[in-house]
């Protein structure tokens, strides 16, 4: 980058300022994706809701001044593919795509159901497929844009009851460096949040199981659940200029759950 770029960027919060830019979340009406919208409002960005129920989304909307919304099954690459390609025509570019679009299942491997298996394999890793071909094929139009997904800590740990989960949780961290290399040629920076163990609706269950939450607290050096607020700075990070030469990185925000034994 010019020298100019640095006298004019390399002052203080300006370097986050995503004021002007436009952030697509996927799975938003709730939890994660709720959270990171509102963080990214509050570095300037426009935000564009996203889940299958319109309704749901209209409540979460209100509570994030000027949020658009756009309702698509995450899962149906036909769907995805005219919902952004007419969403771009009407309103301008999508700037920020964070494919944060999941779900869970948990079960013995060996009693694991085939249908929940696939469930998994269409909702966490081939949505990300398909918002972000979908949302890239414009921006390597323009030359720029930004991609997040939402990884986790499965990604590179695994525990019992959700090795399928573990599996596309793995395949979206190796996704997102396939994108890096594919895109990052044409301007795109891809990169992924692996969020570690936080108290959102999908972790309801674990968070109210006073086991697991005594067994979480010793194994996490942070000694604590995660709050989903504490996802905004990375997501910031990875939207803004700040990130300009970061590619293909996959970033662990887990109280420290995968550095320690």
């Amino acid at each position: 980058m010019s020298s100019e770029f640095w006298k004019e960027t390399m002052v203080g919060h300006q370097l986050f300022d995503l004021s002007g830019r436009r952030a697509l979340i996927t799975g938003s009406s709730q939890g994660i994706g709720l959270a990171l919208a509102k963080g990214l409002v509050s570095a300037g960005a426009e935000v564009v809701l996203n889940g299958r129920d319109p309704a749901r989304l209209a409540d979460a909307a209100a509570r994030i001044p000027g949020a658009m919304t756009l309702a698509f099954d995450a899962t149906d690459h036909e769907a995805v593919r005219k919902a952004v390609d007419g969403f771009e025509q009407a309103h301008g570019a999508i700037d920020i795509l964070v494919n944060n679009a999941g779900m869970q299942h948990r079960a013995p491997l060996e009693d694991f159901p085939a249908e929940a298996f696939e469930r998994l394999l269409q909702t966490n890793i081939a949505s990300v497929f398909h918002v972000g071909q979908a949302v890239a094929r414009h921006m390597i139009g323009r030359g720029r844009g930004k991609i997040i997904n939402i990884a986790s800590v499965q990604t590179a740990l695994a525990r019992p009851s959700i090795a399928p989960y573990t599996a596309t949780k793995g395949a979206v961290g190796n996704l997102t460096k396939g994108m890096a290399t594919d895109w990052a040629k044409h301007g795109l920076n891809c990169n992924a949040i692996a969020p570690g163990y936080f108290d959102t609706p999908l972790n309801a269950a674990l968070v109210q199981d006073a086991t697991f939450s005594a067994w979480l607290e010793k194994r996490t050096p942070a000694g604590r659940w995660g709050k989903v607020e504490e996802l905004v700075g990375a997501c910031i990070f990875l939207s803004s200029d700040a990130s300009s030469f970061v590619n293909g990185h996959i970033l662990y925000v887990d109280g420290g759950i995968t550095a320690s034994l």
